[in-house]
């Protein structure tokens, strides 16, 4: 038996050695699979079929893998990772009620992506930061209160290795996690000369958190003896209009910040519609006074423009199949529920897909698609660049914080747009930046308006992307006005 087993394995050697070298077509094609075949039966006619086929497979799946390697490597390569480590986390939180001893009561901690480099981005200026606008304020996801105390104690932790966190429900939608950070808090405590903090969020339930949170975080702090915290339940569409309602600030503020990413807050409340885990109603507003619902769009739009949501906001290759599984649904009562679109999507994905492929892949694309189409995010997107920009006073900076490609091009070809006046005659590429402060900043682009200090955007690092899964598609783009 031994023996036996010893020369099936120089027999599949030499097979390997004599297609590795005999074929220079890729083994996966169908031309290459059978000449494969045909030249081992010559060479070795007394072998099972079973033996050249692993052969075949052998050569086929390690070709596979390096082409994955090769590609992941290309990808890493084109990415501007952060400097930093990952070295401001969030702790987990507990409940000291000596009333209830027995039992640990966990609040949902949500971790705001990117915090240490959003930090940087408006403490690394050397325009003192007078007056800074956070455009999505949620929960207070980059501007809740966590005290000073709170974050030395996780500096002290992420030495000693002790940090903890608290992982939220998988949503598979694209969201940042951001409800209960401490970014703009720590901007006011390391800030004693800002006078003015503007909040804005189109959801009045997250407005009245953040304001209670964003109050504790003034109180832990020693902000400027005129400091005012304002906040607004408005879209950051209307910034400009907004901005005018508000005194000392005719010259525009030194700081604002764009979060597109969606709260766990919200994600994790079946009624809002956004979660693909759970059932709840086909809502999908951000702005609860809103009129417009997913259900509209899937019961009462025309078929093309379904489909061309479903491609556009989406990119979901299978579009066609899904709008029409979509309009046969609407001949069967209609769609009213996640749950009910979850069954459509699911029995128009072949089961035997799995991955990228799969059928919770496809719903997140689809639901995403609708989000967008719902509260009209890219068209927003867009406007409210221009008009931030205009908003801010010379020197000035304004971050913003995507987590898809389509906000991500929106973003890249707005800042370009700003900064070059559409015509990129006036563009100019700059392949360092002189201050050492901003290490940061790797390569820039001078335009005649204004700077843009992320040539690339700036992507989670590789250990915040460890503990925080949700930031993997975080992309960071600033620009700052001349």
């Amino acid at each position: 038996m031994a023996a036996t087993a010893i020369a099936n394995a120089k027999q599949k050697h030499m097979m390997l050695m004599m297609l590795s070298a005999s074929i220079s077509l890729p083994v996966s094609s169908r031309s290459a699979s059978l000449s494969a075949k045909r030249l081992l039966y010559n060479q070795y006619p007394t072998r099972s079929q079973i033996l050249v086929r692993s052969a075949c497979t052998r050569i086929t799946t390690d070709t596979s893998k390096k082409k994955k390697k090769e590609k992941g490597l290309a990808k890493e390569k084109r990415r501007t990772r952060s400097l930093r480590d990952g070295d401001i986390h969030m702790l987990k939180e507990e409940d000291d009620d000596s009333s209830s001893s027995s039992t640990v009561m966990m609040q949902q901690s949500h971790i705001p992506v990117m915090l240490g480099e959003v930090l940087d981005v408006f403490s690394s200026n050397l325009k003192p930061l007078s007056s800074f606008v956070d455009c999505t304020l949620g929960a207070a996801g980059h501007a809740s209160a966590v005290s000073f105390f709170l974050l030395v104690v996780a500096v002290l932790c992420v030495f000693m290795n002790m940090i903890f966190y608290t992982t939220v429900e998988l949503s598979c939608i694209t969201e940042n996690g951001c409800a209960c950070g401490c970014c703009c808090s720590q901007i006011i405590q390391s800030h004693p000369e800002l006078k003015l903090f503007i909040g804005m969020d189109v959801d009045p339930l997250a407005l009245r958190m953040a304001r209670s949170r964003i109050n504790a975080a003034i109180y832990h702090s020693h902000p400027h003896p005129n400091f005012q915290a304002l906040t607004f339940v408005k879209n950051f569409r209307h910034i400009r209009s907004l901005l005018t309602q508000v005194d000392h600030i005719s010259s525009g503020v030194d700081g604002i910040l764009m979060d597109l990413g969606m709260s766990s807050m919200q994600v994790n409340n079946p009624a809002r519609g956004f979660s693909v885990l759970a059932n709840g109603p086909l809502d999908m507003r951000m702005d609860p006074q809103a009129s417009l619902k997913a259900e509209d769009i899937l019961n009462s739009w025309p078929d093309s423009e379904v489909g061309r949501i479903l491609r556009d906001y989406g990119e979901e290759r299978n579009w066609r199949l899904l709008q029409n599984k979509i309009i046969q649904a609407r001949l069967q009562g209609g769609l009213h529920s996640t749950g009910e679109l979850v069954d459509v999507i699911r029995s128009a994905t072949p089961g035997t897909k799995g991955g990228r492929q799969g059928w919770i892949k496809t719903a997140t694309r689809v639901f995403q698609a609708l989000r967008i189409a719902v509260n009209d995010e890219l068209k927003t997107l867009e406007d409210s660049l221009h008009a931030c920009f205009d908003c801010l006073a010379p020197g000035g900076r304004l971050a913003v914080i995507s987590f898809h490609s389509l906000e991500d091009r929106i973003v890249k070809q707005a800042f370009l747009k700003i900064i070059g006046e559409e015509g990129r005659d006036s563009v100019r590429k700059v392949e360092g930046w002189e201050d050492e402060k901003e290490l940061w900043i790797r390569q820039t682009i001078q335009g005649s308006n204004g700077t843009i200090l992320t040539k690339r955007p700036i992507t989670p690092s590789v250990k915040e992307e460890g503990f925080n899964h949700r930031s993997r598609s975080a992309k960071l783009r600033v620009i700052q006005k001349l």
